[in-house]
């Protein structure tokens, strides 16, 4: 297996992931493109010592964007919805 940090990029935290997080256990991470569910699940298994139900990933396409004349785009990434088991529980900020 590669090493976590190849494989979970960084967590998404957005109002719409912070609202899933609190009303059913999901949690959302940009994740490596050439990473598939299986190598995902044990690595957030190993990496937040959680037990994971379930994986769903998405591939969004990066956006044209516009810099005076210069057209460029945005890179494509690949997120994935994480739904923990009952009982588990992620806590990015230990608040």
């Amino acid at each position: 297996m590669r090493p976590l940090h190849q494989i979970i990029k960084k967590p998404l935290l957005t109002e719409k992931t912070t609202m899933q997080k609190e009303d059913g256990r999901v949690v959302a991470f940009e994740v490596a493109r050439d990473a598939n569910k299986i190598e995902i699940k044990q690595a957030i298994e190993k990496a937040f010592d959680v037990k994971v139900d379930d994986v769903n990933t998405m591939i969004t396409a990066g956006k044209i964007k516009r810099v005076g004349r210069q057209f460029g785009k945005r890179p494509n990434r690949k997120k994935a919805y994480i739904t923990l088991a009952e009982g588990s529980n992620i806590d990015f900020f230990g608040v």
